[in-house]
């Protein structure tokens, strides 16, 4: 039988962390929802040493609902996320980040929205944040370009996770990119195809083990993948 759920956690260099995070969400998952799988994004960038393949292989060798993905990267996040989704077969798919940034208690609180109020996809804004101003600048610049470009969808914080949207909505799309533009992308899509989206508020976390992927510059990129993807 078909999971229910299909949680897809991107690993990228967590290293022994991540075993923490998926007790949490199996707990979860187990008092919560009926029946599901998590797959663990695994990828790494060749002759690096991080541990975190090794790690989430292992995990996964120890439940029979746990798949891992660790291949060497040919992108950065939207490419890991890619590699995920695509190996998901639950009714609905639910991404987020396993950094400790986002909780997993919002997989369940998505899951309940998007199957109690009938919707297509469903994602989270951070209301609340404690990851420093510098993070929340760049968020808000973020946002409000892509509102500007792209009025009538009002989603509040397009780069928040967990998003999760049914497996049938997920399979009309053509999601393509490689970098961090994979969480407009999925929003932009579901808006094309007349998708109905929710957002619900959650509180977002300082992650205490290393710095930030996010650099300054990538709102440049950022905004390139915009005006590409509204006027192409």
């Amino acid at each position: 039988m078909k999971p229910e759920i299909s949680v897809v956690i991107l690993c990228y260099r967590a290293g022994e962390r991540i075993r923490d995070f998926v007790d949490r969400t199996i707990k979860l998952l187990d008092n919560s929802i009926p029946s599901w799988e998590i797959i663990l994004i695994g990828n790494y960038l060749k002759n690096t040493d991080d541990i975190t393949p090794k790690i989430v292989n292992d995990i996964a060798s120890k439940n029979e609902n746990i798949k891992a993905v660790t291949r060497v990267k040919e992108g950065m996040m939207g490419w890991d996320a890619r590699s995920g989704l695509e190996k998901a077969v639950g009714k609905y798919i639910c991404l987020i980040d396993g950094d400790e940034q986002m909780p997993p208690e919002d997989i369940v609180r998505v899951y309940k929205k998007i199957t109690d109020e009938g919707m297509d996809l469903v994602k989270t804004y951070r209301l609340i944040r404690y990851d420093g101003l510098a993070r929340k600048f760049v968020s808000d610049v973020y946002n409000l370009i892509f509102n500007l470009l792209f009025p009538g969808i009002n989603v509040r914080d397009i780069n928040s996770k967990p998003k999760i949207f049914k497996k049938e909505a997920y399979d009309k799309m053509r999601l393509t990119s490689d970098d961090w533009f994979l969480d407009a992308e999925i929003v932009i899509q579901a808006k094309k195809l007349k998708l109905k989206i929710g957002e619900l508020p959650t509180e977002f976390y300082k992650c205490r083990h290393r710095r930030s992927f996010i650099k300054f510059y990538t709102i440049f990129e950022f905004i390139k993948n915009l005006l590409i993807a509204r006027f192409k």
